[in-house]
């Protein structure tokens, strides 16, 4: 069964996902004389670098999810179908989903990445994670009810693991979460709970290499060390983890650890559909592509983001698997594409590094920009402006905006809701 699309005799362009790469590839395209088909398996899109605030009560969801039908009103090029694509068959041009299949003239994968379990069996099954909105409910949930068992059993092991918490991973989201994590125990937790001793609430920072923020200045890595231990977070550094099976964390070394919640943010892998040759996939499960994007090898097959794998001198592992790159690839690619129609030669991708940023609680974040590094309130408020003007919709930001400075002034997070128990 096809797809539905109205035929046309214009070239028609599939984007598959609707993150930050797929909408600008969209919007840039619409003006052009293409068919756009933009497929997505949900019918919003997430701004994935706040998901970790849902999971901690400071904002609501829908704040940070745009719906694509809001997105594409206005621009009637676009069609948009909600669907998982299954396969790519590339020979025959043409994509397989859970709808139905739907040829294609040119194809651009934009599908993200997904976690990345470094191949161990058990922790999929028990870790928690933060790639989508539910996944972010789901730990909201899986937090609040830990803190009401908590008061149901006068068991002390039972009770302090269910209110120990580790967040493996020390990059950005790993240090965020630790973070407002921290931010809960010093000033939400204690209100809520007055039954229980919150000061016996643990959260640890599991990094297995040597330092934190890794990608960011030696700076930033130990400022942002100082920031998590004033927030009460125990800090693990050269501890990978070996096991978790829903109750004790497993170290390579030996060490164990007691807890009923593990936060994974230790990495990502390319998230790849089946039907491609792996003569195509590098590494990190990445798309090999060429300074056009253009995957080697299979003619008007294009990866842009995370999924693509693009080595350059500078870059020999291949760029940053962070939103600036997915946006520059999308506007160089639409660019690209729309000379090639007009028979134009096209221009090689070259990434501009603005910058990189973390925030670790309220008046607290490092920025590097170039050569340029600084911490405290004004980094931290240079990452709520950039993160504020990067979100999608007007109301999305002013929302965003009012969440945050009510839960500045209050010291508060509202939206502590169990909406939906988690089971696993």
């Amino acid at each position: 069964m096809e797809i539905n699309i109205p035929d046309t005799n214009k070239p028609r362009v599939v984007v598959i996902g609707a993150g930050f790469a797929g909408l600008i590839l969209a919007k840039k395209l619409s003006s052009a004389d293409f068919q756009i088909v933009l497929i997505d398996r949900h019918n919003y899109h997430t701004f994935q670098p706040l998901l970790y605030q849902v999971a901690t009560g400071g904002l609501e969801p829908g704040s940070i999810a745009h719906p694509l039908r809001k997105f594409i009103k206005r621009r009637p090029q676009i069609i948009l179908r909600m669907a998982e694509v299954t396969q790519i068959e590339t020979a025959e041009k043409v994509i397989q989903t859970n709808i139905g299949s739907l040829k294609y003239d040119l194809l651009i994968l934009a599908t993200g990445s997904k976690t990345n379990f470094f191949g161990q069996q058990q922790l999929p099954q028990f870790a928690m994670r933060m790639k989508t909105v539910p996944q972010a409910l789901d730990l909201r949930s899986m937090i609040l009810q830990h803190f009401e068992e908590a008061l149901l059993t006068t068991d002390m092991k039972l009770r302090d693991a269910l209110t120990t918490f580790v967040v493996v991973g020390g990059g950005p989201t790993g240090v965020e979460t630790a973070g407002a994590l921290g931010e809960l125990k010093k000033h939400v937790l204690p209100n809520d709970y007055p039954e229980l001793d919150i000061r016996r609430m643990q959260i640890h920072l599991i990094e297995a290499g040597p330092r934190l923020l890794a990608g960011m200045s030696d700076k930033a890595s130990s400022k942002t060390i100082d920031f998590l231990k004033e927030l009460d977070v125990n800090i693990w550094l050269n501890s990978p983890v070996a096991e978790y099976d829903g109750h004790t964390v497993q170290f390579a070394g030996g060490k164990q650890l007691s807890a009923a919640t593990l936060i994974w943010s230790a990495g990502v892998i390319g998230a790849t559909p089946a039907g491609i040759d792996a003569s195509h996939i590098g590494r990190g499960g990445r798309l090999l592509v060429n300074e056009f994007n253009e995957v080697q090898g299979l003619p008007g097959f294009y990866a842009v983001g995370d999924v693509a794998l693009m080595t350059t001198e500078a870059y020999p592992n291949g760029h940053p698997m962070v939103a600036p790159v997915a946006i520059q690839q999308a506007s160089l690619l639409a660019q690209n594409l729309k000379r090639q129609l007009a028979g134009k030669p096209l221009k090689p991708f070259k990434y501009f590094n603005k910058g990189s940023m973390a925030t670790i609680g309220r008046n607290r974040a490092v920025v590097d920009i170039g050569k340029v590094r600084f911490q405290g309130f004004f980094a931290w408020f240079v990452w709520m402006f950039v993160h504020l003007m990067s979100i999608v919709g007007f109301r999305n930001k002013m929302v965003v905006f009012v969440d945050w400075f009510w839960n500045y002034l209050s010291y508060d997070r509202a939206l502590r809701l169990i909406i939906r128990p988690f089971k696993r």
